[in-house]
Formats: structure tokens, C-alpha cells, sequence
């Protein structure tokens, strides 16, 4: 067999820590720590396999890349990648999954937790010395809430969304898992999206962007949740119009929002939630959900698997096979 040509062009987006191993099939290997658009066609021109995160790859770049033959994406995502090109093309196509069961459920928590208790407030608070000279041995300067006894509302029950709604359920939470936006008869198991929204003390996203899925969450679902709840969003920036959430913290609509992603990332500095970091009950994290050692490991892991799978002629997880 002839040694696959492999470029892998975001090697920066795998932690340091993580044991890069390659693959057994016969190969030579080329890594960049990133590559900027101009640079994809120029790295890629003698590939066999290109290994991408973040970067895309659309039908212009496709068409002047004849040599090219799988896209290994080393995440679960692939909007980046025209699909439709590569699957006219014969390119075969793998993503990862099921690598974040772990790591993004704990995010969520530690957002949910951080957010439900003040953690955020009450630790600010202490670093500018209002509890040392408080005339009392504790503050309330912030509300503090259980999570025990509240009601989780789930918009998307996949395999991360599961996990949450059992993690939810050993805190003795209720957890209500919503139907589709505007479906009228939700499934059984199902609770009508409005329903969720109205009813649930935490709101948490575990979808993909879709065209139908954008801005999922909007001024008039702000306006129909309780002011004691909070949203969070550790799955795709733009579930969520985030002009309208800082609008609903403004006016006391929600307590409070925890959100891993946003709809531009990195965002720019004039960006609304750049502005809004110095709320006690507004705690964004760098699209870290994801980023576990632990989870990492396993997403290299898989996808060196795919890359084999694909050298061996029985393709894994192909998506222009769908």
C-alpha cells in the first residue's frame, strides 16, 4: 500500500498533554500548529488525509485539491466542511463522537453550580473585602439557591443531554426534556418546548446549530421564563441571541446565564458579552466544555482509529456515506 500523505493543520486545538499517537497504516505526517484560510490549499495540495478542527473546507478549496481522499475532523462538528462537495468528490468524511459524555456535563454542572450558589459574587466579594468587614459571620449580598428540588429543562437529550438529565436526577432535581419549538403534540417522554421554558428553574442547550435551531432562544422565551431562572449554553454559540440575553439580565428577566461558546470565537473585544464580564451572575469560560484531558485523549484515540479504518478500506463514522 502507498503511504498516505497526512496533514493535520490545527494541531494547537489538541492539548499538550495529550499522547498523539499515529496511525499503524503506512504514512508520512506533516503538522502545523494552525493555518490561516490563504494557507489551507498551499498544505493541503499533496495530501491524502487532512485532519481539521475548526478550519473549513469549502467546494472551492475541495475542487483544487485532487489528491485529497478523507477529511479526519477531530471533533464532533462539521458545518465547516461542504459535505456535499466531498461526497460528490468520493472523500470520505469522519467526525467524533460520543468523546465529550463526560467532560461537557461536568461544565454544565460547574456553570449550574457556580451560578445557583453565587459562587462567582460571593468570591468577588471577598476580594474586595466585604465580608471582612462585615458586622456578621456571613454574607448575603447574593441570592443562594439547591439545586435539589428544582426543575432542569433539557433542550436537546442526546448522548451529552442524557447525561446531564442523570446527573440532574442524582441531584433530586425534576428533569423535563423539551419537544421541538412550535411542535403543538410533543412525543410521549416529551415536555412542549414553551412548557420547559415557563416552567424550568435551570435551562440547559444541548443541540446542534441548524438553520432551525438558531436562535432558539430569544426575547420572547426570556419573556416567558421565571426570574429566578438561569440559562446554559456549553453547546453551539448562536442557540441563543446574545443581545437578547444581556437585555433579559438587564431587566431582571433571568438570574443568571453560564455559556462555553459564543456565536463568533474568539469573540472581539467590542463583542456584548466582553462588556457584560464583570456580572456576578454572568460566567463565560473559553469553549473549554470539551477540553478534559481525559475527553481529548479519547477524540485523538478515535480519530486515529477512523484514519486506520479508512487506510484498512471500512471507513468509520463517514459522513458523505449518510
Amino acid at each position: 500500500m502507498t503511504a498516505l500523505h497526512i496533514v493535520h493543520l490545527d494541531r494547537a486545538t489538541i492539548g499538550p498533554d495529550v499522547s498523539l499517537t499515529k496511525p499503524a497504516a503506512p504514512h508520512d505526517w506533516v503538522s502545523h500548529d494552525r493555518t490561516a484560510p490563504d494557507e489551507v490549499v498551499p498544505r493541503l495540495k499533496d495530501a491524502d488525509v487532512a485532519i481539521v478542527n475548526k478550519i473549513a473546507l469549502r467546494a472551492g478549496d475541495i475542487a483544487q485539491l485532487p489528491r485529497l481522499k478523507m477529511i479526519a475532523i477531530a471533533a464532533t462538528g462539521y458545518d465547516k466542511i461542504d459535505l456535499e462537495a466531498c461526497r460528490a468528490r468520493g472523500i470520505v468524511v469522519s467526525n467524533i463522537r460520543g468523546y465529550a459524555r463526560h467532560t461537557v456535563p461536568e461544565h454544565t454542572f460547574a456553570l449550574m453550580l457556580a451560578l445557583r450558589r453565587g459562587i462567582k459574587g460571593y468570591s468577588e466579594d471577598v476580594t474586595r473585602g466585604e465580608w471582612q468587614r462585615s458586622e456578621r459571620f456571613c454574607l448575603f449580598t447574593h441570592p443562594v439557591a439547591d439545586l435539589n428540588g428544582a426543575t432542569l429543562g433539557l433542550i436537546g437529550t442526546g448522548t451529552i443531554g442524557g447525561a446531564v438529565g442523570r446527573i440532574a436526577e442524582a441531584f433530586g432535581m425534576t428533569v423535563l426534556k423539551a419537544g421541538r419549538k412550535g411542535d403543538s403534540a410533543p412525543p410521549p417522554g416529551r415536555t412542549g418546548f414553551d412548557e420547559v421554558i415557563e416552567r424550568a428553574d435551570v435551562i440547559s442547550l444541548h443541540c446542534p446549530l441548524t438553520p432551525e435551531t438558531r436562535g432558539l432562544i430569544a426575547a420572547p422565551e426570556f419573556a416567558r421564563m421565571k426570574p429566578s431562572a438561569i440559562v446554559i449554553n456549553t453547546s453551539r454559540g448562536g442557540l441563543v441571541d446574545e443581545t437578547d440575553l444581556i437585555t433579559a439580565l438587564d431587566d431582571g428577566l433571568i438570574a443568571g446565564a453560564g455559556f462555553d461558546v459564543v456565536t463568533t470565537e474568539p469573540p472581539a473585544e467590542d463583542h456584548i458579552f466582553m462588556k457584560n464580564l464583570d456580572r456576578p451572575n454572568f460566567i463565560l469560560t473559553p469553549h473549554t466544555a470539551w477540553a478534559s484531558n481525559e475527553a481529548m485523549q479519547v477524540l485523538w484515540d478515535q480519530l486515529i482509529g477512523h484514519i486506520d479504518a479508512f487506510a484498512d478500506g471500512t471507513p468509520t463514522h463517514n459522513l458523505t456515506s449518510l
